[in-house]
């Protein structure tokens, strides 16, 4: 008859003030070769209270062998709330050991458990790939983990042809250790909210100056927009370094679309020097909506709205200046659709280039915001908790990058971009009702390339700009973390033949190609190389946190002076030249109480939480293991550095560009 054999079982409550509970906890140890019954831990005087220890004789009948496996099931207790439990880590040491050398086995879970929920199992072996898992036990445990989620988190198409979400339809079925608390700074909000119920037009430049001086008196970088705004050369740097980064392109080739000759153009380029010769040089650029061309406009306080589909045409010049030479408001070129130079009529020009500044916000806010940042991150985020299981190395990486999306998303589709939301009718984005439609159009444009840094820099032709402050800080923050990801990466494949095999990889990378981007937009359809598998990681980390602070957290700073960024424009593009005066602009503007519902908005997305977690900063305990923690220590290292050098260059700079700085950028999208 087999000996028997005695553990001592600690079980850790996390400390956390609500972290403790009521409930009975029952405990079985699962061995290679049997499992002990359930026992309940908390009898008599033995409570888990937040940051307690509770340990506990544990008595196998018979030897459990190699010892796999700790589940856990909390049940209610009749007379008592049912409150959810959440359990940093059980420790198990066979007595046997003692007193020479206890071996002291540590099962981490720092999870919250729910009577509800059933069972959790708990691991103490180290993250591995399936092919390194050697117990079989183990491997039906992984496999069973993910079949349970799979049940649990499912897809749903929000827009057709865009990446598709989780189908839930509260933060609340999310379950606590899918959600989060943010703590959110005190906002005044009170210059912008008295304006609610005025449902009219701006009355001159004069009221527009005064609802600006209490509602963004603080904020340095607005008071340089208010200053600068109607200068040619700061149009350009915004293209650059204002809040939506993305869209300039260099081009060589004109889009026969626009309806210019070298001669319209020959005034604003250097002497002697031709359009042709130019756009040889590299030095044209070129903004295009065309996603937003015939896109039905909303209506707002009963009033029609209007969208244009603007190209615009910009020169770098000798002094490094990014100068707009040329903007036609639609894309279809015709006697009733003007191209504008900076050599027409002042009024005309400036309305020409708010037009563009319009369209550009709505391509802001739904594309190179919404998509390639908070819905990437949610598309990643469902196929991790779908196909890679716990144990997996790259699902311990990426979590804390993507978990917060799911609940931020939720959240957005049933308030900001549900039917009667902020961005839909009545209220004050011009492409409200249009969203799906925008969405639709800009997923099928999203290509792999441009989501890796340095491709689409160099794509774009805006890598070597001596003025890109984006191009260069998104740059250093994209090296640095693809160094981490590859540390992380080599520490668990071996080389390339095991990134091939590894079938849960593979399946994740399926499950984001079958419910993400179009067919041709370049995706990797398999991972070949260890390369390849880190780029990819490197493109979701960087997105979820980098390109999310650059595209978030500059926004109000641009947006405050309306006429920088308006949300809608009031009456239709120009026909013709000549044909407005200054106050005539005014008219253009969206009214006082969509410009500040809008900039309310705005408000409570651009600030920081009070308790956000900077870039590849962590709590999870993975992350301080040995090997681990040297790759944290590493990276944080680097970015503090970077921190430092964007610090140094902001001190010469009468506005600095910090959006990228990482003491600044948020470790996911949380807001």
């Amino acid at each position: 008859m087999a000996s028997c054999q005695q553990f001592e079982v600690t079980v850790h409550t996390s400390p956390g003030p609500t972290c403790g509970t009521f409930n009975h906890l029952w405990l079985t140890l699962i061995g290679s070769q049997g499992e002990t019954p359930p026992f309940r831990v908390n009898e008599g005087d033995s409570h888990l209270l937040p940051g307690s220890s509770c340990p506990v004789l544990v008595q196998a009948n018979g030897s459990l062998g190699q010892l796999l496996l700790i589940r856990l099931h909390l049940e209610a207790r009749n007379g008592f709330p049912n409150l959810a439990w959440r359990c940093s880590r059980v420790e198990v040491c066979r007595l046997r050991d003692r007193p020479e050398t206890p071996q002291v086995q540590v099962f981490p879970c720092d999870k919250w458990l729910r009577a509800q929920d059933g069972d959790i199992e708990l691991r103490s072996g180290k993250l591995c790939l399936l092919k390194d898992e050697t117990e079989e036990t183990l491997r039906k445990q992984r496999l069973a983990q993910l079949q349970r989620q799979q049940k649990l988190i499912r897809w749903r198409q929000y827009v057709d042809g865009a990446p598709h979400c989780v189908d839930l339809n509260s933060p609340a079925e999310l379950g606590p250790n899918l959600s989060y608390i943010q703590t959110s700074p005190v906002h005044n909000l009170l210059y912008l909210k008295g304006f609610e119920g005025q449902a009219e037009a701006w009355k001159s430049f004069k009221d527009l100056e005064t609802a600006f001086a209490l509602s963004g008196h603080q904020n340095s970088t607005a008071r340089f927009v208010h200053a600068h705004w109607m200068d040619d050369w700061y149009f350009g740097y915004q293209c650059l370094n204002g809040c939506n980064p993305l869209l300039l392109r260099q081009t060589r080739l004109l889009p026969p679309n626009l309806a210019i000759t070298s001669d319209m153009l020959r005034p604003f380029l250097p002497g002697g020097s031709s359009l042709e010769q130019e756009l040889q040089k590299g030095t044209v650029y070129l903004l295009d909506y065309e996603v937003l061309d015939d896109v039905p406009a909303n209506v707002i306080n009963g009033k029609q709205t209007y969208l244009s589909a603007p190209l615009c045409l910009l020169h770098l010049n000798p002094q490094g200046q990014l100068l707009p030479i040329a903007i036609q408001l639609q894309q279809r070129p015709g006697p009733q659709n003007p191209v504008f130079l900076p050599s027409d009529a002042g009024c005309d020009w400036l309305l020409a280039k708010i037009w563009v500044h319009s369209a550009d916000f709505q391509c802001h806010q739904l594309a190179s915001h919404y998509l390639r940042t908070h819905m990437l991150a949610e598309l990643c985020c469902v196929a991790t908790l779908r196909q890679l299981p716990e144990p997996h190395p790259l699902h311990q990486l990426l979590m804390p990058h993507i978990r917060t999306s799911l609940q931020i998303n939720i959240s957005a589709r049933a308030s900001l971009l549900a039917a009667g939301g902020v961005f839909d009718k009545m209220d004050a984005v011009a492409c409200g009702h249009a969203i799906p439609v925008v969405l639709s159009r800009a997923s099928r444009r999203v290509s792999y390339r441009s989501l890796c840094v340095p491709d689409d820099l160099k794509d774009r032709g805006v890598d070597k700009l001596p003025q890109s402050y984006y191009a260069q800080d998104a740059l250093r923050v994209w090296d640095a973390l693809h160094r981490f990801v590859v540390g992380w990466v080599d520490l668990y494949y071996a080389g390339d033949e095991d990134v091939q095999q590894d079938s849960e990889l593979q399946l994740w990378l399926d499950d984001i190609d079958a419910h993400g981007f179009s067919r041709d937009s370049g995706f990797p359809r398999s991972f070949q190389t260890r390369a390849e598998a880190s780029q990819f990681v490197t493109m979701i980390i960087f997105s979820s946190s980098a390109l999310h602070a650059a595209v978030n957290f500059s926004q109000l700073d641009f947006g405050l002076w309306i006429p920088n960024r308006p949300a809608a424009m009031m009456r239709p593009p120009l026909q013709v030249k000549a044909a407005v005066t200054e106050d005539d602009i005014l008219s253009f503007l969206p009214d006082v109480n969509s410009s500040c519902r809008v900039l309310t908005i705005l408000t409570l997305l651009s600030q920081l939480a009070l308790n956000f977690v900077p870039l590849c900063h962590y709590k999870e305990a993975v992350f301080r293991d040995g090997a681990h923690r040297r790759l944290v220590e590493e990276v944080q290292a680097e970015l503090q550095a970077i921190s430092g050098d964007i610090t140094e260059r902001g001190s010469q700079l009468e506005v600095p560009y910090l959006y990228l700085s990482p003491g600044r950028i948020e470790n996911s999208v949380s807001i």
